[in-house]
């Protein structure tokens, strides 16, 4: 006989009530019609699983916009089409073949501590987490090819956070483009690529350039006010 387990948090209980009186009773039809005919998102969202980072608030996205993947320093693996569990992967997979997404966007963000880790790890200074065997570990290894460009490029200066952050996302891009399905929606141009990086203390948004593969902040004219 096993230990009874403990309640479900209450404060999640409460807010979920709050949530379907503010928003799902409001918006009820919408519900109802995506429940019956599926869902059809406009593009895929791969992001950081930090508790920081909501693009689905911060895009303004609404109920069935956005097929979204969060994980560890939103990282994309390589192409593998082993007998292995590939969450992301399948994810990438669904999101162009079954859904048809026109738009698979990378966001990346300040202070990522998946990309600390593997400043860590691939240095050699790692802790219990990225020091070890386990599944951050492996997972951060995805990014050791961008570590090592990001030294490379600046061979003995400290680094800031953020070069290895955006490279991150550079990485993921580069691994989406391995994916069959992936390099067919862009021959077929039904299919286009981006890269982001969010200031998350800042509010501020740096798109990828896909001419110079450099993130710039977006336009003065389109952000926020200073309160």
């Amino acid at each position: 006989m096993t230990e009874e387990e403990p309640s479900f948090p209450p404060y999640l209980l409460a807010r979920f009530e709050t949530w379907r009186y503010r928003h799902f009773a409001p918006n009820r039809v919408r519900h109802a019609r995506l429940a019956k005919e599926g869902q059809r998102p406009r593009a895929m969202v791969i992001s950081c699983c930090d508790s920081r980072m909501d693009t689905v608030q911060m895009f303004g996205a609404e109920l069935g916009d956005l097929f979204v993947v969060h994980n560890i320093a939103n990282l994309v693996p390589p192409f593998e089409p082993d007998h292995s569990h590939h969450g992301t992967s399948a994810a990438v997979e669904y999101g162009v073949l079954a859904l048809g997404v026109a738009h698979i966007i990378v966001v990346g963000h300040s202070n990522c501590g998946g990309v600390a880790a593997c400043e860590s790890l691939c240095s050699g200074t790692g802790g219990d987490i990225a020091g070890g065997s386990g599944f951050v570990s492996r997972w951060m290894e995805i990014l050791r090819p961008g570590w090592e460009r990001v030294r490379a490029r600046a061979p003995g200066q400290p680094r800031h956070s953020t070069d290895l952050e955006q490279e991150a996302v550079r990485l993921s891009l580069d691994n989406l483009r391995g994916f069959p399905c992936v390099q067919a929606g862009l021959a077929e141009e039904r299919l286009s690529l981006h890269g982001a990086w969010v200031d998350i203390g800042h509010g501020a948004l740096h798109v990828r350039d896909p001419e110079t593969d450099r993130f710039a902040p977006v336009e003065k004219s389109r952000a926020c006010p200073k309160p």
